[in-house]
């Protein structure tokens, strides 16, 4: 309470009713693949420019992840999470700057790999004070080291090119060094490590980094989980991926070639309770009769697609075949800005793919839709459709991809949107602010179309009070809030009933 010390008038600030409620949101996706190079902790891309930016194009006949982020950005996504998957235990390139004899400052690739071998870097004198980092990359080892200042000739010129000038070895400067590069470079840090100076560097001619690899053996489970890196802003895999709370999509292409992989993404998707699995079909899975996912993986928070999608690579100009959950991902994302998470993500056009790896005929998709299996299809006059829209959930409850997902809107949103409610007194004035607030989310909801009913009495309820909670449930400080909610269903089976009647008989419409 106030303090009244002496006479005056006093003006109070006080709070009363609902808070609001944010509805967050439900189209981060969050990829997990391997990349041409960049950071393994997981790192936001808002377009696929910016993706190429940071972590490279398109390389190798099997990596898919820049295939499946395009996918994803052509058909309606905006924001993902990268998580760049590397071999455990793979090292970083380095090169340590000199001065005189002495180690002055390291600069090593920002993650792990091969890859960052092909980091040259050179360092001259600052254009008005410090130092200049020049930096070049190539995709493929060049025939020779590409020097600005002296050869402007070499072949191929480097792929990636950052200048750093008048850096600055002052920590209170504006111009230090990490204050300016790290962060901001898509290549390399800079750090004064031990036995450093954090000197002035002397000049360098153009050197490449050194001591990068890839480690041995193909990726496995371990690879992508990296429980190993269980420490805070540096966990990297799905570990890393558990401390983005934006991630609301998970996918990884082709997971089905990394044995246990579809069960860690679905397990992570599980735990957390904020997120939804896609799943591919394994390429070339043509044996119709034994595709059955439920059976190894039957779970209310993953979708499985069926087949592969054959897309036109910007590289060689002809067309591949790629895993299509990416694509699928950017549906969901353009689905939820135009109708909302409330609308089934089906019936909706593959932007981007040219064909399938197989035709799926109704008779097939009479077989797999019950077993969860969501078709891509090709509809003469309306081109390549997502047409299915369930989750791999045998329970009716929650059998369709909508109705999972505007559960974990809801919850979510209901989460964060009540945190102020934690601590305050637990008495009816508070159980009354509690009931308005989500009320009121709760209709915006219904008004949307998320929700069954003509009126909010219809479409859901909300009970906070001490039919909910006992005495002891209160003493303990336990607030308990019961909601129902009445979701909206796609019209997956459309029946047009058809007779004929007498024209002018007594028929009776109904």
């Amino acid at each position: 309470m106030p303090e009244y010390l002496s006479p005056g008038v006093y003006v109070e600030e006080i709070e009363i009713g609902a808070k609001p409620v944010a509805g967050v949101s439900t189209s981060t996706a969050g990829f997990l693949g391997e990349t041409e190079r960049g950071p393994a902790i997981p790192r936001l891309v808002t377009s696929w420019l910016d993706y190429q930016r940071v972590f490279g194009g398109y390389f190798g006949a099997d990596k898919y992840l820049p295939y499946s982020v395009q996918g994803f950005f052509d058909n309606g996504g905006q924001r993902c999470f990268i998580g760049r998957i590397v071999k455990t235990g793979a090292g970083t390139a380095s090169f340590k700057l000199k001065q005189g004899t002495a180690n002055a400052l390291t600069v090593a690739a920002v993650g792990e790999g091969s890859w960052g071998t092909r980091i040259a870097v050179k360092a001259t004198a600052g254009t008005f004070s410090g130092f200049k980092l020049s930096l070049f990359y190539w995709k493929d080892v060049p025939v020779s080291l590409y020097d600005p200042d002296n050869d402007l000739t070499a072949k191929p010129r480097p792929a990636v090119t950052e200048v750093f000038d008048n850096l600055s070895v002052v920590e209170a400067s504006a111009d230090y060094y990490t204050k300016r590069v790290n962060g901001i470079s898509n290549l390399i840090t800079v750090t004064k490590q031990s036995g450093d100076s954090g000197a002035v560097p002397d000049v360098l001619a153009v050197t490449w980094l050194a001591g990068g690899d890839d480690g041995t053996g193909p990726l496995v489970l371990a690879d992508y989980t990296r429980t190993d890196t269980n420490e805070p802003g540096k966990r990297k895999g799905l570990s890393g991926f558990s401390e983005v709370d934006e991630i609301s999509l998970v996918y990884s292409p082709n997971a089905q070639a990394v044995n246990g992989l579809v069960g860690a993404v679905i397990t992570h998707c599980e735990n957390l309770k904020d997120r939804f699995a896609l799943i591919d079909a394994a390429q070339g899975s043509a044996g119709v009769a034994s595709l059955d996912p439920r059976s190894d993986n039957e779970t209310k928070y993953a979708a499985f697609y069926y087949p592969w999608l054959r897309v036109v690579d910007p590289v060689a100009g002809m067309r591949r075949l790629v895993p299509p959950g990416g694509h699928m991902a950017g549906i969901y994302a353009r689905t939820d800005a135009e109708r909302g998470v409330h609308k089934a993500p089906a019936n909706e056009v593959v932007r981007g793919a040219v064909d399938l790896e197989f035709q799926i005929t109704k008779g097939e998709q009479d077989i797999l839709n019950p077993r969860g299996v969501n078709c891509i299809r090709f509809f003469p006059g309306r081109g390549i459709r997502i047409w299915g829209a369930r989750t791999l959930s045998s329970d009716t409850l929650w059998k369709y991809i909508n109705v999972r997902r505007l559960f974990i809107y809801l919850e979510e949103s209901i989460d964060e949107g009540t945190q102020w409610v934690v601590f305050e007194p637990n008495n009816e004035k508070l159980w009354a602010r509690v009931r308005r607030t989500l009320t009121e989310f709760l209709t915006r909801v219904w008004r949307d179309g998320a929700l069954m009913g003509t009126k909010p009495e219809e479409a859901f309820f909300v009970k906070v009070d001490r039919t909910t909670m006992t005495q002891d449930d209160i003493d303990n400080g336990r607030l308990i809030v019961l909601i129902g909610v009445a979701p909206v269903k796609p019209a997956e089976f459309v029946i047009f009933r058809i007779a004929q009647f007498a024209g002018g008989s007594d028929v009776s419409e109904g």
